[in-house]
């Protein structure tokens, strides 16, 4: 098992790492609409869902993976009103991929953010 830590993609805020590695799979925490450095984005659903792409991307490159090598993903949504436009931008960052997912709607996400995804893929 081997965890994964890149500075591209925001810290951890608690007791747990960016994603870990086992047997050639990827499993990454919940990405949520924080910036590298830290900070929120805060705007709509695309703004923050193009932002948590942007940290899922840098993980999955870290771990020696990439988009087209997930398997599987689960967003987590505050408002599944927003999951058309959700929609549009997970589709935009797949391309013609398509992993399996689920989408749930929930009472809180961290930060009070509208998004969380999470995936796992397979390390080249």
């Amino acid at each position: 098992m081997k965890a994964v830590s890149t500075n591209n993609a925001p810290a951890a805020i608690g007791p747990y790492a960016q994603g870990i590695i086992v047997n050639n799979m990827f499993y990454s925490s919940g990405q949520i609409p924080l910036t590298a450095a830290g900070e929120l984005v805060d705007g709509d659903i695309t703004a923050q869902t193009n932002q948590v792409f942007e940290n899922l991307k840098a993980v999955l490159k870290e771990a020696g993976s990439s988009l087209d090598q997930v398997v599987k993903t689960t967003v987590f949504m505050k408002d599944m009103n927003d999951f058309a436009d959700m929609n549009e931008v997970y589709a935009s960052h797949f391309g013609t991929h398509k992993p399996a997912r689920s989408a749930v709607e929930v009472a809180r996400l961290p930060k009070d953010v509208k998004v969380e995804i999470e995936v796992i893929a397979l390390v080249k």
